[in-house]
């Protein structure tokens, strides 16, 4: 992100967010990426909405005897206090973050996903 400091634009790292990496099924992230393409976003704030609305509405159904078998390793940043959360929701309901984070793929809600160049914005 970038900050305007007496009139001039500085380059800064945004705090509020944090790096993790998951495991996630290929397929779920194949269409994620699909997603995130036609609505100009990236993955990683789709999967932030997801996060924001599973933790609103504090309930999960998740099978473990049903998980997926093609999961690969994926990377990408978000919110810290949200990501805190979801962990806490995970080992609340004695899952692993990897299906908590499968599971609110299912919520999205693509009116609220930042758009693709919000990493970009300039802040006061």
């Amino acid at each position: 992100m970038w900050k305007s400091v007496n009139g001039r634009l500085i380059q800064t790292v945004d705090d509020t967010r944090a790096e993790y990496k998951t495991r996630i099924s290929k397929s779920l992230l194949t269409e994620l990426k699909k997603l995130a393409d036609e609505h100009n976003t990236h993955v990683g704030y789709l999967l932030e909405t997801g996060f924001v609305q599973i933790l609103k509405e504090n309930y999960i159904n998740f099978d473990k005897k049903n998980r997926p078998k093609d999961r690969v390793e994926f990377r990408t940043t978000c919110n810290k206090e949200v990501l805190e959360n979801l962990r806490v929701f995970a080992k609340d309901n004695k899952l692993n973050l990897n299906d908590v984070i499968e599971a609110s793929c299912n919520l999205i809600d693509i009116e609220q996903v930042k758009d693709g160049k919000w990493r970009y914005r300039i802040e006061s």
